[in-house]
């Protein structure tokens, strides 16, 4: 058990802030991606459901912390903001290229947010070179398909 008079006031708030951030994520996981319970006999399409759900918000929350790495940021204000634009693939050349449209009021703070995941991606990528190409698609699939069995 640790003693509060061991702390500095700021110590103190950092560590409330840093429990509501865990205790946050159990209620983001319940309320606004869907897990508070399913309501069916069938064990196997439960454990269908709660594992997407748990994979898409394990992706959703690696996606926004490359887009704002300096603090937390929650789904209900998150998604209406990083999922407000129109994207288009244009290819040439063997390039592959998205362009965005944005639609949301903050498109200034979107596009940083997009330059950070974009650059965090080119840092994985140089990070960890170990497959290219298709070898990571081919990886990355299987996982994926023993999901829905």
């Amino acid at each position: 058990m640790c003693r509060i008079s061991a702390y500095s006031l700021e110590q103190i708030g950092q560590l409330y802030r840093d429990r509501a951030d865990c205790e946050n994520g159990f209620d983001e996981i319940k309320n606004q991606w869907g897990w508070g319970g399913y309501i069916t006999h069938d064990i196997e399409r439960c454990a269908l459901s709660a594992s997407a759900v748990a994979l898409i918000y394990n992706w959703w929350s690696w996606y926004v912390r490359l887009a704002n790495p300096k603090s937390r940021l929650e789904a209900k204000t998150s998604r209406p903001k990083l999922l407000s634009a129109v994207g288009r693939l244009s290819t040439h050349g063997r390039v592959n290229k998205i362009v965005l449209a944005l639609t949301h009021e903050a498109a200034d703070q979107i596009k940083a947010m997009i330059a950070n995941v974009r650059a965090g991606v080119e840092h994985i990528r140089s990070t960890a070179p170990q497959f290219e190409g298709a070898q990571r698609s081919n990886t990355s699939l299987p996982g994926l398909l023993r999901l829905g069995n």
